[in-house]
C-alpha cells in the first residue's frame, strides 16, 4: 500500500469511474484497477463494487475512502508547507473566502500583513458557498476559510471574530431614510431585495423574520414577496439605492460597503441579532506561523485589538458565540 495508491482509490471513489481517473492521472485504466486491488488485498476485503455506469465504492471502501481523504488532505498541506521551508521564501498562506469578503474584511490586514511580511505569499481562491469553503480547508486547499458563522462542521473549528449588525439599506429620499431605527415588523410588506439563495445570512434572516422569540412569529413580521433577488451583499445595496427596493443587508465594517453609494442611507434594525462571521480552520493549534499571523491581524484590524481565534477577548459589542464545537452537518452556504 502506497500514498499514490490510496490518492488513486479516493479519486476513484469521488469520481465514480476509473476510467476518468485513469484520465486525469494520464495512465492507463489498468493501472488504476491495481492501485485499487493492491489496496484491497491489504485490507483483506472489496473496496469497490461494479455499477452499470462506473463503480461505486462497498461499506469498507467509504470507510477507507473518508479516513485517507482526511489524512492526505493533512499530509498534502504538511508537504506544501515543508516545501514552502525548503524554499526559504516564507512560506504561503491559503485563504479561502466570498467574492467581496477580501474587499471588506481583510484590505486594510492584507496591506499590514504584507508591510510586515514581504516575503510571505498570499493566495486568496473565492468560492461561492460555506460547504465549499469548509471543502477546501478539510482536503487541505486552504489553512483558513472565512465565513458566515454556523451550525457545527465534524473535523472543521469555527472561530468567531466579529458581529454585523442589521440594517435596511434604502435610497435617499425614502420614507424611512431619516428614521435612526427600523423595527421588525415595519418590514411587513416591502418588496425586500432578497439575499443570495440558500445563503447563510438569508436562511439566518428569514428565521429572525419569521420565527421570533422561539415562537411562529404573526404574518405581519414576514416580508412581503419579492421578484428580486442576488448573488451577494454589494448588489443588493445598488439595487437599493437605484430604487429598485430596500434590501436588509449586514452591515459591514469600515465604509467601504457605502463607498459610492451617495444616494443610499442604511437604517439600524438593532432587534435583529448580528450576523457573526469568522475563521474557518481545521486545528486552529496546527495552523502554520505565518497563517496565524495573518488571521491575527485581521482581527485586529476589523475588531481594535480583540480576537476570536485564540481564546483572547471578542469585543461585547459583537455579541460574539464561542468556537463552535465539531460534529453537525454543514450548513447549507457562504457569508
Amino acid at each position: 500500500m502506497t500514498l499514490d495508491d490510496l490518492r488513486a482509490f479516493v479519486a476513484v471513489c469521488e469520481a465514480g469511474s476509473l476510467s476518468a481517473v485513469a484520465r486525469d492521472l494520464g495512465c492507463t485504466q489498468s493501472a488504476v484497477s491495481q492501485r485499487v486491488r493492491r489496496l484491497e488485498r491489504e485490507a483483506g476485503i472489496g473496496l469497490l463494487e461494479r455499477r452499470p455506469r462506473g463503480v461505486a465504492p462497498t461499506a469498507a471502501g467509504r470507510l477507507l475512502h473518508r479516513a485517507a481523504a482526511d489524512g492526505l488532505g493533512g499530509l498534502d498541506l504538511a508537504l506544501r508547507r515543508l516545501a514552502d521551508m525548503r524554499r526559504g521564501d516564507g512560506g504561503t498562506v491559503r485563504v479561502t473566502t466570498g467574492a467581496t469578503t477580501v474587499r471588506h474584511f481583510m484590505s486594510d490586514a492584507v496591506v499590514s500583513f504584507r508591510d510586515r511580511h514581504p516575503h510571505v505569499n498570499l493566495e486568496f481562491h473565492t468560492e461561492s458557498s460555506s460547504r465549499r469553503c469548509f471543502e477546501a480547508v478539510a482536503d487541505g486547499d486552504s489553512e483558513l476559510a472565512w465565513i458566515t458563522i454556523g451550525p457545527p462542521v465534524r473535523g472543521i473549528e469555527q472561530h468567531p471574530v466579529i458581529g454585523l449588525p442589521w440594517v435596511l439599506a434604502v435610497r435617499a429620499g425614502d420614507p424611512l431614510a431619516d428614521r435612526d431605527r427600523v423595527e421588525p415588523d415595519e418590514l411587513a410588506g416591502l418588496r425586500l431585495v432578497r439575499l443570495p439563495e440558500n445563503s447563510t445570512s438569508r436562511m439566518r434572516l428569514d428565521g429572525h423574520l419569521g420565527h421570533r422569540d422561539g415562537a411562529p412569529a404573526p404574518d405581519p413580521a414576514v416580508p412581503g414577496p419579492s421578484a428580486t433577488s442576488v448573488a451577494d451583499w454589494d448588489t443588493a445595496l445598488l439595487l437599493a439605492e437605484l430604487g429598485v427596493g430596500p434590501a436588509v443587508v449586514p452591515r459591514l465594517p469600515g465604509h467601504r460597503a457605502t463607498t459610492g453609494h451617495p444616494g443610499l442611507r442604511l437604517v439600524p434594525i438593532p432587534a435583529l441579532p448580528p450576523l457573526t462571521t469568522g475563521w474557518a480552520v481545521r486545528q486552529w493549534a496546527a495552523l502554520g506561523p505565518a497563517a496565524v499571523e495573518f488571521a491575527e491581524t485581521v482581527n485586529r484590524c476589523l475588531v481594535g485589538g480583540g480576537s476570536g481565534t485564540d481564546g483572547r477577548r471578542v469585543p461585547t459589542a459583537w455579541a460574539s458565540p464561542p468556537p463552535t464545537p465539531a460534529g453537525a452537518p454543514a450548513p447549507r452556504s457562504a457569508v
